[in-house]
């Protein structure tokens, strides 16, 4: 089984997504926020990248984004959630759902005014390199927002590996500075912190939410081997810092548009 069909399959399995994805819904609510804030159309046709459950989704709602929306995830069951979490179109925005690799897949609906994506990008093989293709999609004016985890996320966690002297399954993430590559508008970096009770509860819930797939060639480790990075863990607080990043790009409002092939 490939990567990519390894990580669809743990989110499809998710078995509490909502109930532990916290910190996912906190960044989702921050997005929406700062999207609401930009220079949309009245009815902006809007592509999700990598939906979830939906709590961006919601959270836009909330914040009064209407419009012809795309709502998409790579896991189809993930979509069939998000489905059945929201309302149906109503007279302000029509929901349309797809499966869509967002990496690599095709859009219906091109071009867009607003492209977004909250803590799902980092799961692409190269997000940098994604996200430029992305912003193809773009209508005139047009943006492309996600939030993405950097490099220092679950540091605490690796340092725990590292101190066992074993090397941790944690994805590497890019470096801020290829995102800085793209000429974003506006490029954050921020650290949410999340405590957990014990190590175990730290495991659980990256489990719960789906998010366990480890880097490539990583080899599980041994119950002893476990034992010793909880253990270590343990001793620092079990804290785990998500270092967010959030990045804007944006096509200029005179650039013509022209379908990627």
């Amino acid at each position: 089984m490939s990567r990519r069909e390894r990580i669809r399959s743990a989110f499809a399995a998710a078995p509490d997504y909502d109930g532990h994805a916290r910190i996912q819904r906190e960044v989702a609510t921050t997005l929406a926020a700062r999207i609401a804030a930009l220079d949309l159309p009245p009815a902006p046709r809007v592509l999700e990248i990598g939906c979830g459950t939906g709590f961006l989704t919601s959270a836009l709602m909330d914040q009064g984004i209407g419009g012809d929306w795309l709502v998409t995830d790579i896991a189809p069951e993930m979509v069939e959630r998000c489905r059945a979490a929201l309302p149906a179109s109503d007279d302000r925005r029509t929901l349309h759902f797809a499966t869509l690799d967002g990496e690599h897949g095709t859009p219906e609906g091109a071009p867009f005014d607003l492209i977004c994506s909250s803590l799902a990008v980092q799961w692409f093989d190269d997000t940098p390199s994604a996200l430029a293709r992305l912003s193809q999609w773009l209508a005139p004016g047009g943006h492309l927002v996600v939030t993405t985890l950097g490099p220092r996320s679950f540091h605490e966690w690796r340092a725990a590996h590292e101190a066992e002297g074993i090397t941790p399954g944690t994805p590497a993430y890019p470096p801020v500075e290829a995102f800085a590559t793209l000429s974003p508008e506006t490029l954050l970096v921020e650290d949410v912190t999340e405590t957990h009770l014990d190590p175990r509860a730290f495991v659980r819930a990256v489990k719960a939410i789906g998010a366990g797939t480890s880097a490539p060639s990583h080899r599980p480790l041994n119950p002893a081997q476990l034992r010793a990075v909880m253990a270590r863990f343990a001793q620092s607080g079990c804290n785990v810092t998500y270092e967010v990043v959030t990045c804007h790009l944006r096509r200029a409002p005179t650039f013509p548009y022209v379908s990627p092939q």
